[in-house]
């Protein structure tokens, strides 16, 4: 006789929007931070080196947050840098070192692993958290637009092996996100612009009106106008919050994934780079060519199309790259598959904010709406 008993376990996603997030006189992170029956949260602190390097004071405000506050209990060293980028989950001894880390800690489940940074060292630090103790509480600070839009606010974490992106991973719901707009000011453009893709690909999926508003303001986002990006950033990542807490599926478990649009042909991309790709700028290759496949596929209308291609141009990005004519490009699809499991689902678009998912892709008319892509950019 079976023994089922179906169950479920309640979360909160807590998001929160500051700036001078280490200002002592700002009490989002303490406040963020459940004290024990000591009166004092237990934390250690991760920074990203690249936020480190750009932003030279950060470790010095960590320092002299902690010390205006003092039921925050700092353990360990006073931060361990890491390094950033794809190479924080590329390199082993990185998960190491974080693992080193929360043991020298003594960090518990009801420890905090407070770490500061860009996606990937966040996805790091992540795994880290999920997997020490079987989950200790992480907050995230991220530092960067496609961090603070998206990825962020997510509850997956991971590292890439044998190749493959985050084939190592966990689900795991941060205890809080707080994105501190001042901590992008000191991003190189390259790493500004690459969170907009995922803003784009979320309103392509999502909201209409939101693609509308990105639209208008691609000049200051450009520009890099704090007060136009501001409510981009904030829509982006609330939008991906809700569908986390909303959709009734956030730990994916069944086929449709929508905020992966685009990201088959990205994740191989990336693959295939080296990493040299960044993860926004191989999105916005992806999401230019699942809108094109999209139209030529007789669901999307082309000017609708032509308005995500010269968007996405408006904002920066570079859709055209030669690892699009490897013929390795394709084994994305699989890899995409294989990392969610059953068959193979991705999400197109019948219009901008209205997205459908499909179980096939025809290779030649993906080679099609490569010669398609390359033949707008070049216009």
């Amino acid at each position: 006789m079976p023994a089922d008993a179906e169950f479920s376990v309640p979360f909160t996603h807590r998001l929160r929007f500051t700036r001078g997030v280490f200002d002592p006189m700002n009490r989002t992170l303490v406040d963020a931070l459940d004290a024990t029956r000591h009166g004092e949260a237990r934390v250690a602190f991760v920074v990203d080196s690249g936020l480190a390097v750009n932003d030279a004071s950060v470790l010095d405000r960590i320092q002299t947050y902690v010390q205006a506050h003092p039921t925050i209990n700092r353990v360990g060293p006073k931060s361990l840098v890491v390094p950033g980028g794809e190479n924080a989950k590329n390199n082993p001894s990185v998960l190491d070192g974080l693992l080193l880390l929360i043991d020298a800690a003594r960090l518990c489940r009801r420890s905090y692993l407070i770490a500061v940074g860009g996606g990937a060292m966040l996805d790091a630090a992540g795994y880290a958290a999920a997997i020490a103790h079987r989950g200790i509480r992480l907050v995230r600070i991220p530092s960067t637009t496609l961090s603070q839009d998206d990825s962020g606010v997510g509850v997956k974490c991971g590292i890439n092996h044998f190749g493959k992106k985050n084939f190592l991973g966990a689900f795991a719901v941060p205890h809080a996100v707080i994105n501190d707009l001042d901590l992008l000011e000191t991003l190189e453009d390259r790493d500004w612009r690459a969170g907009f893709s995922e803003a784009v690909k979320v309103a392509l999926v999502k909201d209409a009106g939101f693609f509308g508003q990105i639209e208008r303001t691609t000049g200051a986002i450009a520009a890099r106008d704090l007060s136009a990006a501001d409510p981009i950033i904030r829509r982006s990542a609330e939008l991906h919050l809700r569908h986390i807490t909303d959709s009734g599926d956030p730990f994916e478990l069944t086929a449709a994934r929508p905020l992966d649009f685009g990201h088959w042909s990205a994740h191989k991309l990336e693959q295939l780079s080296n990493y040299d790709l960044r993860h926004g700028e191989a999105v916005a290759i992806g999401v230019a060519l699942d809108t094109v496949y999209s139209s030529l596929a007789g669901n999307l209308p082309e000017p609708e199309a032509d308005r995500v291609l010269a968007c996405l141009l408006a904002l920066g990005f570079d859709l055209d790259h030669a690892l699009l004519d490897d013929p390795r490009l394709l084994e994305g699809l699989d890899e995409f598959r294989e990392h969610l499991g059953g068959e193979l689902t991705i999400s197109l678009l019948h219009a901008i904010g209205d997205a459908y998912d499909v179980h096939a892709i025809n290779p030649a008319l993906v080679r099609e709406s490569i010669a398609h892509l390359r033949g707008f950019t070049s216009a």
